[in-house]
């Protein structure tokens, strides 16, 4: 069976919601989901797939199967082939898009979505997906979900099994299917862990993922015990049967430094309340003071970073940098937690931006991302290298040097070295974004290279810029005949004319037209009418102009006075109606 009729009972499949036609067709139901790879090779568009493992939308199709059983891990991984066959094509990538979010990995399906809008502006499932993934990360910001905190990533780990059989507190969960098939619906959506941590059986696969040790029975600090890292920097006392050793110092200082510890917290706590009440009321310098206490009495670079922050509102930003730099650096030696440190990094970030210093902003903005990454360091960096990329865009405009590229491109197009000439003229463009000279005549030189398609944006480009360009008009119509996409040709030879307003261009675009249209004739030539019947049938453009009412009326009169339609062609919206029809061989001439 070819990929095209496997395609197309694929297709009928999913539209009819029937996943297990298409994607498990032979296999009984209790074994699906068990093999996972190997279950595939029945399906509709598995099978395609063998037959032309090189069309994208194949796996698109199948992308959004596994999407619709919400086996997103499939779902990724087609989407990904998608991509790598067919890069510039949106639709691969919402496809991949919807299989991130479906992971959880809100952040990776937003930049999919809008990479997937860079190709195609107005793709409405791109659209769609953005205000989805959007709208779940404010509700994340709000929930404070478990995926925020990264314990979703734990669960995707791929040694996640190995390192629960490894440790023999968790060994036997392997054995509890009710239990597995719990963690697998975590591994879905790491949102669920919340919900499951009140079975302590979670934290033991949490703990066994950190390589950490959970005492879960009735211990020292009451029922359900604690948790305990070797890389703990402050153990609680000792257990009462723990054999007792030599210390270095007695029991009764190491309590005292306990409590001293303790006490400095406290009160440097209270500092940070004081400072916090007083940046409420923007009383930033009383801020600063009790921040600055704070940091003297316990050095937690919390309150750098408050202190930072009470500089920054103050307008101090050179300050708030260097408070944020002794952040950093202090919480390297310390070990502070990596989202501290990032927030210090994207808080250079905002100063620097403040101070209109671009291309530092967006370098630590990278950085904060680097060491956590959040949606709303992710936005500033973006809104930052926009509006970067715009100054810089701004700042390269220069007239005479965009006519010195463009004698440049005449000179290469001239001697017939069209690479080069495109390159200059695309330098024009850039030093002179607002000339459709620069459009066309890259066109012209897109022409000789055979890349017509770039050649017809451009010419749109133009045309965008001087309605009335009629060298873009022309060189627009000349790529649709040069594709052999004749109507196209024909919409833009009425483009032509209408833009002709001093008629100077008449007999060139009548020529064009011709041409086209005796291309078109000529391929239809020898064709019954029940054939041409058939092909228009196909056409759902040449089917809504024959179903007008008033077109109808038109060839009703033409057919009684062909001079009648000479007359209804005035109307340039009729005229090109007629001319498709022309050239779908409705209306035939002679």
């Amino acid at each position: 069976m070819s990929s095209d009729k496997l395609k197309a009972e694929g297709n009928a499949a999913f539209s009819a919601k029937d996943f297990d036609k298409a994607m498990y067709v032979s296999l009984p139901r209790e074994s699906r989901g068990k093999l996972s790879g190997l279950t595939q090779t029945s399906g509709l568009f598995t099978q395609a797939i063998e037959v032309d493992p090189n069309n994208h939308v194949l796996y698109s199709n199948r992308s959004a199967c596994y999407a619709s059983i919400k086996d997103f891990d499939g779902a990724l991984k087609d989407a990904v082939k998608c991509i790598e066959i067919k890069p510039d094509w949106a639709k691969g990538h919402t496809r991949k898009g919807a299989a991130l979010h479906g992971q959880g990995d809100l952040v990776a399906a937003l930049d999919t979505y809008e990479e997937a809008l860079k190709l195609d502006p107005n793709n409405a499932q791109a659209k769609s997906g953005v205000k989805s993934v959007q709208e779940a990360i404010a509700r994340d910001s709000q929930q404070g979900s478990a995926a925020d905190l990264g314990m979703g990533n734990l669960f995707k780990d791929p040694q996640f099994l190995e390192k629960l059989a490894r440790n023999p507190r968790t060994s036997g969960y392997l054995e509890d299917v009710e239990f597995m098939e719990k963690l697998e619906k975590i591994r879905v959506n790491p949102n669920l862990i919340q919900s499951e941590l009140r079975d302590p059986r979670i934290m033991q696969v949490i703990a066994a993922l950190l390589g950490l040790q959970v005492e879960m029975g009735d211990g020292p600090d009451g029922p359900g015990g604690a948790t305990r890292s070797s890389e703990d920097t402050e153990m609680p006392d000792a257990p009462r049967d723990q054999p007792k050793r030599a210390a270095a110092t007695p029991p009764e200082l190491e309590s005292e430094e306990a409590k001293a510890r303790k006490e400095a917290r406290e009160a440097a706590d209270k500092e940070k309340a004081l400072g916090n009440e007083n940046y409420k009321k923007r009383n930033f310098d009383t801020a600063i003071e009790h921040y600055n206490k704070a940091w003297e009495l316990c050095k937690d670079i919390t309150y750098l970073n408050n202190l930072a922050a009470a500089k920054f509102e103050a307008g101090d930003y050179e300050g708030c940098i260097k408070e944020c730099e002794r952040a950093i650096e202090e919480g390297r030696e310390i070990h502070a937690d990596f989202k501290l440190v990032a927030k210090a990094f994207g808080r250079i970030g905002t100063a620097h931006q403040k101070l209109e210093n671009y291309p530092a902003a967006i370098d630590y903005y990278q950085r904060s991302l680097t060491e956590h990454r959040t949606p709303e360091i992710l936005q500033k960096l973006r809104a930052v290298e926009k509006f970067q990329a715009d100054r810089d865009r701004i700042s390269y405009i220069d007239p005479g040097k965009a006519e010195e590229a463009r004698e440049a491109g005449n000179a290469y197009f001239k001697s017939a070295n069209w690479p080069e000439a495109v390159k200059s003229y695309a330098e024009m463009i850039k030093r002179a974004p607002e000339d459709p000279r620069g459009y066309t005549n890259r066109a012209a030189a897109l022409t000789k290279l055979m890349s017509f398609p770039e050649a017809v944006r451009d010419c749109d480009e133009a045309i965008k810029r001087d309605p009335g360009f009629m060298r873009a008009h022309i060189r627009k119509a000349q790529a649709c005949f040069a594709m052999r996409e004749y109507n196209k040709c024909l919409e833009a030879c009425n483009a032509a004319t209408e833009a002709d307003t001093e008629s100077k261009h008449t007999k060139e675009i009548e020529d064009l037209t011709r041409k086209a249209m005796q291309t078109m004739y000529s391929a239809r030539e020898g064709e019954t009418e029940e054939q041409t019947m058939e092909r228009i049938q196909k056409d759902p453009e040449i089917v809504a102009i024959i179903s007008d009412p008033v077109m109808q009326s038109i060839l009703q009169q033409a057919k009684r006075d062909p001079a009648a339609l000479t007359e209804h062609m005035k109307n340039p919206v009729v005229k090109g109606k007629v001319q498709k029809l022309m050239a779908a061989g409705i209306i035939r001439i002679g």
